[in-house]
């Protein structure tokens, strides 16, 4: 893949708690010089985002029940229906990992319809898994369920848990999915090859913070 089709599978983000609106800016002008296809940012810099990034094609993101997914259905919808009347038009959402562990399966399937009900027609919906805390029979499960619910990607991690994006869960995940819902890698990627090892995997879109370092061949220190 050259530069540009890497570019438009990147999720251009900036999530550490310390985020300031200079870095905002400065995540957004790299977004429209590099053509990213979105950035991705904290529901607090949503409206700044959408301001910044109004009458180009990058798209803007944000997180629901982030970093822990342990909110309930109603707060995640809320929050969701929220972040789009601010500007949002993908929400990346994190399962409730406690009820998917108990095998609460009507808890986590009802938990992401929430979300995708609420942004049904105005966003695009990424369900975390954050596959780092998971069985395999788990991660499976967890993508059955999102993909039940309607959702438009399944995601591997939020990058603040204990592990990030693999290969092999890459690889998984797309098996369970098939071939029309989206699979993003999130977490650990930090390259050029990195990124083209997770698309050739499956993956449809890559979340990482090292999008420049990515498209100009560099290694960056860190991936979110």
């Amino acid at each position: 893949m050259n530069s540009t089709e890497i570019a438009k599978t990147i999720d251009h983000t900036a999530l550490k708690a310390d985020t300031t609106k200079e870095q905002i800016i400065e995540l957004c002008k790299e977004a429209k010089e590099y053509q990213f296809a979105s950035v991705c940012v904290n529901p607090t810099w949503v409206e700044t985002a959408a301001d910044l990034l109004k009458g180009t094609e990058v798209k803007v993101c944000t997180v629901i029940g982030f970093p822990l997914g342990a909110n309930t259905p109603e707060t995640k919808a809320f929050e969701t229906k929220d972040a789009i009347a601010k500007g949002a038009t993908e929400v990346d959402m994190v399962i409730n990992i406690g009820a998917l562990k108990d095998k609460n399966d009507e808890l986590v399937e009802r938990d992401i319809r929430a979300v995708v009900e609420a942004a049904k027609g105005q966003a695009l919906t990424k369900v975390i898994i954050e596959t780092s805390l998971l069985s395999e029979e788990e991660k499976v499960r967890a993508c059955e369920l999102a993909v039940k619910a309607g959702t438009d990607f399944v995601k591997t991690s939020t990058g603040f848990s204990t592990g990030g994006a693999t290969i092999e869960d890459i690889k998984l995940m797309r098996k369970t999915v098939g071939p029309t819902i989206g699979v993003k890698a999130s977490g650990g990627v930090r390259d050029t090859k990195g990124a083209e090892d997770m698309i050739e995997a499956g993956a449809t879109r890559i979340g990482a913070s090292a999008g420049v370092a990515i498209l100009n061949g560099l290694t960056a220190s860190t991936d979110y």
